[in-house]
């Protein structure tokens, strides 16, 4: 009988797993292990409302008025996994043991390998506090990476008074989830707000001495820059699990209930890279949406049993992203050989709703600037996974 639950990682899959466990009628004891000190924040704010100095660390708080009656180990960072115990050990040296564990440890930014001042990843609130005091108007800003973190930095810095530049290895922004011809348009965005865009070039040196002066490119050009922000993607945060006999391959891997090959471990969140009957193969999800929803079904799959081998038919992926004044938003699962029709606007525009066909089937959807016709189109994907 499961009487002491650990979780490891207090950020946002870990807290909506004690929440899960609470509100299933678990009544036992609910550990929340977390590597930061402070208690459970929101991180999509960290890009735009914290940095730009409308938001405080208390509105980023995820604890509501909840009583869920956590016992707290924070400042606490995990270091090793004996699943045969569901046993945890930290970094100080104690060791936690309870009778189920759920990974929730996330991921890690990934940084660009120097000590010059002025350069930064944002991944944290300390990370956020940091750049913000950096983002001063008339700074050079050279942001490296245009995915969601690099796209909303550049955004919020414009607001500012910074001048801003934005460089990203691949052919378009969010080149990956949406494809060239949509990826132009997030691209567009950029560009009609006056941010030079370069595309399709790595980045080969930061320039400097001790406070970093530049970014030279593959190509040869430098971009003079005060402040860098590296936006180049993350890692989950499973080196830790190294040495526990569970498979960590690009992730956690766990089944379509977040099962692992231990019967009394499971993984969630960005950490995690969990079978979806819809693709046919495991897949890590880093989106909030997932990492706040999946942790019910997880909690269902721990306290009430199932079988492993009846896959659960999982959400379409959805994510958002605020951009200069405009609301990106997706769903579904792209594969890469789709068709795109728009129903609203062009590639042109900062207000389309685009479709993604798969064999005269709608199987994703984005929308900029159109919440309604989003929504509509966002409830009529397939969720047979023979045809998602």
């Amino acid at each position: 009988m499961t009487r002491t639950v650990l979780v490891v990682g207090a950020s946002l899959a870990g807290h909506a797993t004690a929440r899960a466990l609470r509100r299933s009628g678990f009544d036992g004891t609910v550990v929340l292990i977390g590597d930061e000190v402070r208690r459970p924040y929101d991180r999509p704010p960290l890009s735009k409302e914290f940095l730009a100095g409308r938001a405080t660390e208390t509105d980023l708080s995820l604890e509501t008025d909840d009583n869920l009656r956590i016992e707290w180990e924070l400042g606490s960072r995990a270091i090793a996994l004996d699943p045969g115990t569901s046993t945890v050990t930290l970094a100080d040296g104690r060791f936690l043991r309870g009778d189920a564990v759920v990974v929730a440890t996330g991921s890690l930014a990934r940084r660009m390998p120097t000590s010059l001042r002025g350069v930064h990843t944002l991944r944290t609130l300390d990370d956020a506090e940091a750049l913000r005091k950096e983002l001063l108007p008339g700074a050079r800003l050279c942001v490296i990476g245009a995915g969601f973190v690099g796209a909303e930095v550049a955004s919020t810095a414009v607001d500012l008074g910074l001048d801003v530049t934005v460089v990203e290895a691949s052919d378009t922004p969010l080149l990956g989830p949406l494809g060239v011809l949509l990826g132009a348009a997030v691209a567009g965005l950029h560009t009609r707000h006056g941010v030079p865009m370069h595309c399709g070039v790595a980045v080969t040196r930061l320039l400097g001495t001790s406070h970093v002066t530049g970014v030279e490119l593959a190509d040869g050009r430098v971009i003079e820059a005060d402040v860098v922000v590296a936006g180049i993607g993350a890692t989950p945060a499973t080196s830790w699990l190294e040495g526990s006999g569970l498979d960590v391959t690009g992730g956690l891997l766990c089944d379509s209930h977040g099962g692992t090959a231990a019967p009394n471990v499971f993984g969630v969140g960005d950490c995690s890279s969990w079978f979806d009957p819809a693709r046919g193969h495991h897949h890590r999800v880093e989106h909030w949406t997932d990492s706040r929803d999946r942790p019910k079904l997880v909690v269902d799959a721990l306290l009430n049993g199932y079988d492993p081998s009846t896959a659960a038919v999982l959400a379409a992926p959805y994510f958002w992203s605020d951009q200069y004044g405009v609301r990106l938003q997706f769903a579904g699962r792209r594969r890469g050989d789709e068709t795109v029709t728009f129903e609203a606007g062009s590639v042109d525009d900062s207000d389309l709703l685009a479709v993604y066909w798969r064999d005269g089937q709608p199987v994703a959807v984005l929308g900029m600037d159109q919440p309604r016709l989003f929504g509509r189109w966002r409830r009529s994907l397939s969720a047979d996974p023979v045809a998602a």
